[in-house]
């Protein structure tokens, strides 16, 4: 992880970039390759399952927790897509094992890493199911409408625009206020999604931009038939904490920091000194 400026440009080109990794093709091909493990995953919970009333229309009333919680990529999936149903949430402390996980909705898994600058929670990585999917194995009225990374990421900048006001610190938090919220188009395959990214940046005009990059396999195409079932209806994302936008509004860090999914990546705190 880097947090200081990248090299001039390449912060603003990382966080713009709009690959997909990989067209329709490029999945048929990834699901000829795990053809031998289509299907559920080999606990699911054998049919019929009871339909679940558990549509979420208003998600302000799911609150994120602190990063470090348990809660955090729980919430996550309630907000993502409008829905009750939180998962059963597994948080590892290292990368290799977030990389190799994959959230399933029969059972419900989900999955958190969250990444570190010193004792600062920066990013937190969430692995959790779309709301069609959810639709699709507990019944239309499970989940509603499907929302994206950026949300989290929005909701992450009002709690720190709120604290710096609380704080004293109008100015920090009139700069936190500012930040953009890009839109980055999701990935489709998991190589792009865990590759390095800039989670900040310094744009246009000097404005500051936050990157929420994703992933997200649509289940109600015509394509999720042919997938196995590690890659249908998979929601996954990267986004910054309110913590790392408050360090940023009050030049504690500067716009640049580049994240990491690689072996050793900081996912456990570093006390200072």
């Amino acid at each position: 992880m880097n947090t200081g400026n990248p090299a001039a440009g390449n912060g603003e080109r990382a966080a713009r970039r709009t690959q997909h990794g990989g067209g329709p093709v490029a999945i048929l091909a990834l699901a000829a390759l795990l053809a031998g493990c289509a299907g559920e995953p080999p606990d699911a919970v054998p049919g019929p399952i009871a339909p679940r009333v558990a549509r979420l229309d208003d998600i302000a009333t799911v609150a994120l927790p602190a990063p470090e919680s348990a809660e955090y990529c729980s919430a996550a999936q309630q907000i993502l897509a409008g829905t009750t149903l939180t998962g059963e949430n597994t948080v590892f402390t290292d990368m290799p094992s977030y990389r190799h996980s994959k959230s399933a909705a029969n059972p419900h898994r989900i999955y958190q890493v969250v990444t570190y600058a010193g004792a600062l929670p920066i990013v937190v990585s969430c692995k959790v199911k779309s709301a069609a999917h959810l639709r699709g194995v507990y019944g239309p009225e499970a989940a509603g409408e499907q929302r994206w990374c950026a949300a989290l990421t929005g909701r992450a900048r009002d709690r720190a625009v709120a604290e710096l006001r609380a704080a004293g610190l109008g100015e920090a938090a009139d700069r936190a206020a500012a930040f953009v919220l890009d839109e980055n188009e999701p990935y489709l395959t998991g190589q792009a999604y865990l590759g390095d990214f800039a989670l900040s940046y310094v744009g246009e005009g000097g404005a500051v931009h936050l990157s929420s990059p994703g992933l997200f396999q649509d289940y109600d195409s015509w394509i999720t038939r042919f997938l196995p079932w590690q890659v249908q209806g998979q929601h996954y994302c990267h986004t910054a904490t309110s913590e790392y936008i408050k360090a940023l509004a009050t030049g504690v860090l500067e716009p640049g920091t580049v994240i990491t999914s690689a072996d050793g990546a900081p996912v456990m705190p570093t006390p200072a000194g």
